[in-house]
């Protein structure tokens, strides 16, 4: 094996940054606990949750589902509708366009077959696993509403994870404990008040058919009884098991209580099921969902309850870590309230089996499917943390997709590895002009193997990551085309930029692609150098004759020869200030950057733009020295940046965690610092406002 003495000597260097950097042992309980979330009333869009990364539970304010249909998501209950009849995936007909004089064919949406074009948009869609809540009746019959429940308050332990819920109803106190195994699909709730003797208040489980919403707060038909089933199992005195049977997906729920109790249907043909105790003031059950036919062994809501406890311990206490607690700057709560709710809410959320979409498990955003591009946003802060373990539980999508992504690549006429960039547990696109054309989720594979080089220099790392690079960067030097008339190679067009705001038939070398492509190859041949194996000569061949960043009136703009940069096209992504910041930076010159750079802070219209274009831009000014404006991006009053009771962020469909993981990153960067950089936290401002207290990060490329 050869390793690199550069990527040597950054690794020791990490590991020395993460020694001694600040010695003084932060209390992190302290840090977490201070953010603690408290609330007294319901937010329609915004649960409280527990979770594992790859299962979440959303409650209202009666610590379950009882007022609000919130969602029980996982990254494994996955649906598809019937297709239409006669049809069949294979049929869908794809749209040829002229490629540098070849026609090329893309999954573009096809008028003359619609039905089969909607079906592969909204199929495999994220199924609501089922509903539980609290039967609230009043005296009168009538189902209570919020304003008949007072002295509501609810807390997230974010140290335990656990939610604890009180709120008056009919004049006697509920107390309600709820939390998730770390890694069972599984709540446990303890639920104490008088109202339970006489079933003054029960427990109801729902079951609901999915729909194909592309975006919706709250998943799932209950008006269809038809089209799926709920059968009873394995019933005993304190547990049952149901299975349900929903078109493609199966799977099953286990309920499981402690005492006498009564588990019941609402009737033969309803998917709605009640657990009412026998004269008994306290109530503790489980609720399991999984897709395996044998019942597991009974765990009890405190065996959860301790292992909620001890999970969340360790990760707190694991990786990185901040205190801002010293500062001046009357920002700093708010900013460490940021960061701390992010990260409950990525590893509620986001550390899962598949790479997240855009809202995580809160909802359905796109169908609850993930883009590949986004992968980056809602991850690399992991690695950064030191918590590489959560972001490789999906890194292996790659290899999954990599044999159907080599046959995307061919059956377009290239060579290598062509991702996609909207799919769901199967890799099959859905037919959108942006989607079949997009391409700078091209090159994250190979940022990720390098980041999994750096924290694991080893050949396990290599042999690991080794086809998958190999296969990127051939499609990457295929894709380019030498334009004789330039001299050069170039990227597109047909092509959808990051900015996704300009024609894909005519744009042209723009300057983030340019960048990011230049990285990719010059990091794929590196990885054969430590392979001890010969690259495609292509790769260097297309580097060094990849067009050069376009530049107009001394200032990078977002592709060749754009028309009316700084009047028509200042909204959407600003990517072309992420080639120094989110990207190292080949290719930028770096006296045109810094003008770039106050260009776009002066001119850009952030309230036009995406959550995680403001950690993009905090990131570009913390390695350019501009330390004030990367707190002044990271606190911008912008609506499209906000972080709410829960930490949950604004920025596109809500909530928006490519914000909240953009947050982390940066912060990381700014603690860690990153390749060249030099001192303690140098992304943070020098001028005495800001103390920061950072312990446990890695350098950033």
């Amino acid at each position: 094996m050869k390793i690199s003495y550069n990527i040597l000597i950054c690794f020791l260097l990490s590991c020395l940054f993460i020694d001694v950097s600040n010695a003084e042992t932060i209390n992190r309980k302290s840090v977490v606990e201070r953010h603690n979330v408290k609330i007294t009333k319901n937010y329609p869009q915004s649960p409280s949750q527990v979770g594992n990364g790859k299962f979440a539970f959303g409650v209202d304010i009666t610590g379950l589902q009882s007022l609000i249909p919130f969602n029980t998501m996982s990254d494994w209950g996955w649906h598809s509708l019937p297709l239409p009849k006669g049809m069949s995936p294979e049929d869908f007909q794809q749209t040829p366009i002229d490629t540098h004089g070849r026609q090329v064919l893309y999954d573009l949406p096809n008028s003359n077959q619609s039905a089969l074009t909607h079906w592969l948009a909204s199929n495999p869609h994220r199924a609501n696993l089922g509903r539980i809540g609290f039967v609230l009746k009043m005296p009168n019959g009538r189902d209570a509403k919020e304003e008949d429940l007072r002295q509501k308050s609810q807390q997230i332990d974010l140290w335990t994870g656990i939610i604890s819920s009180e709120f008056i109803f009919l004049n006697e106190k509920v107390s309600v404990q709820t939390v998730c195994h770390p890694e069972k699909d599984m709540i446990a709730v303890t639920v104490q008040s008088e109202l339970l003797k006489d079933g003054q208040i029960s427990v109801f489980f729902d079951f609901p058919y999915p729909d194909d919403i592309q975006t919706a707060d709250y998943v799932g038909n209950y008006d269809n009884p038809s089209k799926h089933s709920s059968i009873r199992q394995n019933t005993s005195s304190t547990g049952v098991r149901i299975s349900r049977v929903v078109d493609d997906l199966t799977y099953y729920v286990s309920v499981d209580w402690e005492g006498e109790a009564v588990f019941c249907r609402e009737s033969e043909s309803a998917h709605r099921f009640y657990l009412k105790p026998n004269n008994d003031s306290s109530l503790s059950f489980t609720c399991l969902f999984d897709q395996k036919k044998e019942k597991p062994v009974n765990l009890s809501a405190s065996d959860v309850l301790a292992a909620s406890k001890a999970s969340w311990e360790n990760y707190w206490m694991s990786g990185a870590a901040i205190d801002l607690s010293e500062s001046k700057d009357s920002r700093w709560k708010e900013l460490e309230r940021r960061i701390v709710l992010s990260q409950y809410l990525m590893k509620v959320n986001e550390s899962g089996l598949y790479p997240p979409q855009e809202s995580g498990l809160v909802n359905n955003g796109w169908y609850g499917r993930f883009h590949f591009e986004m992968i980056w946003w809602h991850g690399v802060h992991y690695a950064l943390w030191n918590r590489w373990e959560l972001f490789n539980n999906y890194l292996g999508v790659y290899n999954k997709y990599l044999a159907t992504s080599i046959l995307r690549a061919e059956k377009q006429g290239y060579e290598g590895a062509r991702w996609p960039k909207c799919t769901g547990n199967i890799d099959r696109e859905w037919p959108d002009n942006t989607h079949a054309t997009l391409i700078w989720q091209q090159v994250h594979p190979i940022y990720f193997a390098e980041m999994d080089y750096r924290l694991h220099p080893n050949q396990a790392t290599l042999d690991k990551w080794k086809d998958i690079v190999i296969q990127t960067a051939n499609f990457m030097a295929d894709y380019a085309f030498f334009d004789t008339s330039k001299g050069s190679y170039v990227l597109g067009p047909p092509m959808m930029i990051v900015s996704e705001n300009t024609n894909l038939r005519t744009t042209q070398d723009p300057t983030f692609e340019l960048s990011y492509w230049r990285y990719g190859l010059r990091k794929a041949t590196e990885w054969c150098e430590r392979l001890s194996i010969t690259p495609n000569p292509k790769w260097q061949e297309v580097h060094d004759k990849l067009s050069p960043l376009p530049v107009q009136d001394e200032f990078y703009v977002t592709h060749y020869e754009i028309q009316n940069m700084w009047t028509t096209y200042t909204y959407e992504h600003p990517a072309l200030i992420g080639v120094y910041g989110m990207l190292p930076g080949d290719g930028v010159d770096k006296v045109i950057f810094d003008k770039t750079f106050d260009k776009v802070v002066s001119t850009w219209q952030f309230q036009h733009i995406w959550g995680w274009d403001f950690p993009m831009i905090a990131m570009a000014a913390a390695r350019s020295g501009k330390q004030n404006i990367a707190i002044d991006m990271l606190m911008h009053s912008s609506d499209r940046f906000q972080f709410n009771q829960h930490g949950l962020c604004t920025g596109g469909p809500f909530p928006y965690f490519p914000a909240n993981g953009g947050l982390l990153t940066t912060i990381a960067m700014m603690c860690g610092g990153w390749d060249g950089s030099t001192g303690e936290c140098p992304g943070f401002p020098k001028n005495g406002d800001w103390v920061v207290k950072a312990e446990g990060f890695v350098p950033m490329q």
